[in-house]
């Protein structure tokens, strides 16, 4: 059986993506791992961190061949230099998103792995862009993703993600809520092969909104959607107030954590695992994984990158992989 391909899109190229995916030829997982980027920028960062790094043309009819880096070679929009953005790349670094996700469509590719992206730089180039998930949820006619980090033991998705706190509460609705439950149940089941996913849930407001006295979310929102999903057959638990959820005690049985925001679910899992972390986008037709971090544009060009996230992303993502094909 020829090796599953998995494509690593290198993001930013003035960032860390282009660093840490000179790593991936130490990656000895059952796979090939192709990194999608500007082939002559890779080779200067490997010669300006000093790693001795064979780059070669990705060929999808040819056979893996060991320590070496296979690269679809996507040619810059103009120069680059390590931590310094340039506009003029924006649509360089939605090209790779956009070659990532053809090659899915096509067969090439059984999963996408994405290095960070600078959103800022690319909204400056005039395209609204709120972020890998958004893109590629528009591209594949998805409309409902979920975002859900791993690491450290821990599954955390999220009902609501990038949006200011005064909007939290506006955003959880019933039908909301159970469509996000919804398919974090569904790609437990597909994408890791849990059979039957518990799904510990938190509540809104502090103490759980402490039976209506600090909030009424629980009562008229979380409460009758978790009703509502066990209804269907969904093993949904909760509303627990989140400053005692994350307890080993109550995490034991569990397959996941939902929050019902970014900041109430993720600060949490990035101390238990941040370096080693993963972000996974559930709800899409496919697989994709990212890191856990951003483009560190301090860092770029230094050789103080720490590629781990990158590693446990393309292991996550061969591990999702392999059960959605079966």
């Amino acid at each position: 059986m020829p090796l599953p391909v998995i494509a690593v899109t290198s993001g930013e190229p003035s960032g860390i993506g282009p660093d840490i995916c000179l790593d991936l030829p130490a990656a000895e997982l059952p796979c090939r791992l192709v990194v999608l980027g500007d082939k002559t920028l890779l080779q200067a960062r490997a010669d300006q961190l000093g790693k001795a790094v064979v780059l070669q043309d990705f060929n999808p009819a040819a056979g893996q061949q060991e320590g070496v880096l296979e690269v679809l070679h996507i040619p810059l929009k103009a120069p680059c230099e390590a931590g310094r953005l340039n506009v003029e790349n924006a649509a360089y670094v939605l090209e790779l998103l956009d070659t990532a996700y053809n090659g899915i469509q096509n067969g090439t590719f059984a999963a996408m792995v994405t290095a960070p992206l600078h959103k800022g730089i690319i909204n400056d180039a005039g395209v609204p862009f709120s972020g890998h998930t958004e893109y590629l949820a528009e591209k594949s006619g998805t409309g409902q993703v979920a975002m859900m980090l791993a690491g450290g033991g821990l599954r955390v998705a999220l009902a609501t993600t990038h949006l200011p706190l005064k909007d939290v509460a506006a955003a959880i609705t019933r039908p909301q809520l159970e469509s996000v439950a919804q398919i974090v149940h569904r790609d437990l089941q597909k994408k890791f092969g849990i059979a039957a996913p518990r799904i510990l849930v938190a509540g809104l407001n502090p103490h759980a909104g402490e039976g209506g006295h600090l909030g009424h979310e629980e009562i008229d929102i979380i409460a009758p959607a978790l009703n509502n999903l066990r209804a269907q057959g969904i093993d949904v638990r909760g509303p627990y107030p989140a400053d005692t959820l994350f307890q080993p005690f109550m995490l034991k049985d569990a397959d996941a954590v939902l929050t019902m925001y970014h900041d109430q679910g993720l600060p949490v899992l990035k101390y238990a695992s941040f370096g080693k972390g993963v972000n996974i986008t559930l709800g899409l037709p496919f697989v994709r994984t990212s890191v856990d971090h951003g483009t560190a544009l301090d860092l770029a060009g230094t050789g103080k990158a720490d590629s781990g996230s990158l590693m446990v992303a393309v292991d996550t993502a061969l591990e999702m992989a392999h059960h959605n094909n079966r």
